[in-house]
């Protein structure tokens, strides 16, 4: 396949910015060479160059570095550089990544039928609530999601979940499943790396944020610590939710076990989930759950709740356990469980493993992606 054939990626963010959709991003285009591959996003900071190469992605940021403003301009500025960027180069596809307002520019080209007959794929990644979505922000995302929805050629989802919320928004057109994924390597524990079974330590790679749940978690601990004095709960990440977090513990008398690390690089997320014991995260809602991946992929045994894409590799009792949704008192139960039963926490930690090396490794997960790309050829 010649190399002059191009993917054009459509996102409202992307690295620095890290989640699991930027990840996703970057872990697929690393490992693909057949194309050139060109990201359209928003500038979003002053300090964020207007174009730079990021592994095997030329990033082209539009915007005067403002967010509000530059979320607001990037699918009209995008759309006008994309078709004009089509008219000296072979697209293969344009690739938007969640409906949000950049990756909004190939529909509203193919709206005004100036996309050049170039195919859209739609990657669905959302975690938020069907509630938000389809309420949000006055009706506006449900707006995005039927404009895009409607314009897409094909869609790509990394759930069941999200296939179906495909479907109830009436798109008819083929859909592949395919997960994020991880790398199982990077994330599987070190020999030297010794835990205390002693001194159990929760932990959760989580933004702080009202849809991960975390205060369920908070509200769980006085229950743990009755039961596990020397229990530690490590919050890594950080968002909207922290203050009042903060405030929760401190109102609940566990502040002393839990600790809020903030925002760590992605690169050292592998340390801090090889020095804990389980890992937990009482989402309200979830599109997968990249974190789960890779605790999972770290040997940990995990603890979720069941929404969203979350049942597509959490099975109860066989790669992790299940607790009730808004039902602290069922997750206490659940985390001391795992902590004082070793023969169930290997249990769950050798199985959720195995199911990150067979299914959801990042070069499977290429492979799978690559096809998808290819399938344009055809059409």
């Amino acid at each position: 396949m010649p190399k002059n054939q191009s993917i054009i990626i459509f996102s409202t963010a992307y690295l620095p910015m890290l989640g699991g959709a930027e990840l996703a991003v970057k872990e697929i285009t690393d490992r693909v060479s057949d194309y050139d591959f060109f990201m359209v996003t928003a500038r979003l900071r002053h300090s964020y160059p207007r174009v730079e190469h990021i592994g095997n992605v030329e990033v082209h940021r539009f915007g005067l570095g403002l967010a509000p403003l530059d979320k607001m301009v990037s699918p009209f500025l995008g759309a006008w550089w994309a078709r004009r960027f089509a008219r000296e180069h072979h697209i293969q596809c344009f690739w938007s990544v969640m409906v949000s307002f950049t990756s909004l520019a190939p529909f509203l080209l193919k709206a005004a039928g100036l996309h050049r007959g170039i195919p859209i794929l739609l990657t669905l990644q959302e975690g938020d609530s069907e509630h938000h979505i389809m309420r949000g922000r006055f009706g506006l995302i449900r707006a995005s999601w039927e404009l895009a929805l409607s314009y897409a050629d094909q869609v790509q989802v990394i759930s069941a979940y999200l296939e179906g919320l495909a479907r109830a928004f009436g798109y008819a057109g083929p859909v592949t499943v395919i997960p994020n994924g991880v790398d199982v390597e990077k994330f599987k524990i070190k020999k030297s790396k010794l835990k205390n079974p002693q001194n159990p330590t929760i932990i959760t790679t989580s933004r702080l944020v009202p849809k991960n749940g975390i205060d369920i978690l908070i509200r769980a601990m006085p229950n743990v610590v009755h039961k596990i004095p020397k229990v530690r709960c490590i919050l890594v990440g950080d968002g909207s939710e922290r203050k009042h977090l903060e405030r929760l513990a401190d109102e609940l008398h566990v502040a002393k076990h839990v600790e809020f690390v903030g925002a760590v690089p992605h690169a050292d997320i592998p340390g801090y989930l090889w020095r804990a014991t389980v890992f937990v995260r009482p989402a309200r809602s979830e599109g997968l759950g990249t974190s789960f991946l890779e605790a999972m992929a770290a040997g940990l045994p995990i603890i979720a709740t069941p929404v969203g894409g979350i049942e597509d590799f959490l099975h109860d009792g066989e790669t992790g356990l299940y607790s009730h949704v808004e039902d602290p008192e069922h997750l206490a139960s659940r985390i001391i469980e795992v902590c004082t039963n070793q023969t169930l926490s290997r249990r769950l930690a050798t199985t959720g493993q195995k199911l990150m090396e067979e299914r959801f490794t990042w070069e499977s997960v290429t492979r799978r992606m690559q096809k998808l790309f290819a399938s344009f050829s055809n059409q």
